[in-house]
């Protein structure tokens, strides 16, 4: 049964229609919503315990889809912003990084050990991170998912710029690296290692996204 609106991640899957020429909606682990049309509140859901990571450039839009779409997603663009209120504005934020990493990850440990859902910002490059949270979802008999943002490297630095800060040549690089693999893997019809499904945005799909929900 299609609802408008609506894409369930497990069990059934129900979507909006896409536009002419846009790529198909697809039943299986890998569902393509780059170049839909959204009409209304779309919401995301996934069953209660499981997992979703949110990957995609550095500026692509993936803190701004998790606070608006997500309550209670683990973000480390939250911890880096708790930290850089604390510090002097002239300290360079290499020096404090690894405090932020370890606030991240105790904060994701925390969250994990509960046994809650969560919706969790994935850098792309780290995929131990991954791998980590597949390892939990399993031991939990359930699931994890991937949200992965298909933005281009001119939106992605568009969004650097607008939040006012920009990653190094060499690490946006080794991003684009990290989401291009993602990307072939997903566009071939395989969810990436420990994912049980992948669902790729582009960001016009990704800014009808109001609500990430387990139930």
């Amino acid at each position: 049964m299609r609802r408008f609106g609506v894409l369930a991640t497990t069990g059934t899957v129900n979507a909006v229609p896409a536009q002419r020429g846009a790529r198909p909606l697809t039943a299986g682990p890998v569902r393509d919503l780059r170049g839909t049309c959204v009409r209304g509140p779309h919401r995301l859901g996934f069953a209660a315990g499981d997992i979703v990571v949110v990957s995609g450039l550095p500026g692509g839009g993936k803190s701004t889809l998790i606070k608006r779409a997500a309550e209670g997603g683990i973000d480390s663009q939250d911890a880096r912003e708790r930290w850089e209120a604390r510090m002097p504005g002239a300290l360079p934020y290499a020096v404090y990084r690894p405090l932020v990493r370890a606030a991240h990850y105790w904060g994701l440990w925390r969250r994990l050990s509960s046994g809650a859902s969560v919706v969790v910002h994935d850098c792309g490059t780290q995929s131990w991170v991954r791998g980590l949270l597949a390892g939990v979802a399993r031991r939990r008999g359930r699931a994890l998912h991937l949200l992965l943002l298909d933005t281009t490297a001119e939106e992605a630095l568009s969004g650097q710029e607008a939040r006012g800060r920009r990653v190094s040549a060499y690490a946006f690089a080794r991003h684009r690296g990290a989401v291009r693999r993602l990307l072939g893997e997903a566009e071939a019809g395989r969810p990436p290692a420990g994912c049980a499904s992948a669902t790729l945005l582009d960001r016009r799909s990704a800014a009808a996204v109001t609500q990430i929900a387990f139930s």
